[in-house]
């Protein structure tokens, strides 16, 4: 039986911290956090720093072992 992956793909590039914690049950603080020690990549849009998915989810996508 053939096995199908999918990757599902959030269609904004960038969203604020505060929607990131929302939509991961994360806290606001954890969420800074995360940022200010590198862990969660982010970019400057405007004065906002904003969390950047596209990226996240590269990164996700490059880590995860879709050999199986």
């Amino acid at each position: 039986m053939d096995e199908h992956k999918h990757i599902v793909m959030i269609p904004v590039p960038v969203m604020s911290k505060e929607r990131f914690a929302e939509m991961t049950g994360l806290s606001e603080g954890q969420v800074r956090g995360m940022i200010e020690k590198g862990h969660l990549p982010s970019m400057k849009c405007g004065k906002a720093r904003m969390v950047n998915i596209a990226r996240l989810s590269q990164e996700a996508i490059n880590l995860e072992d879709w050999t199986a």
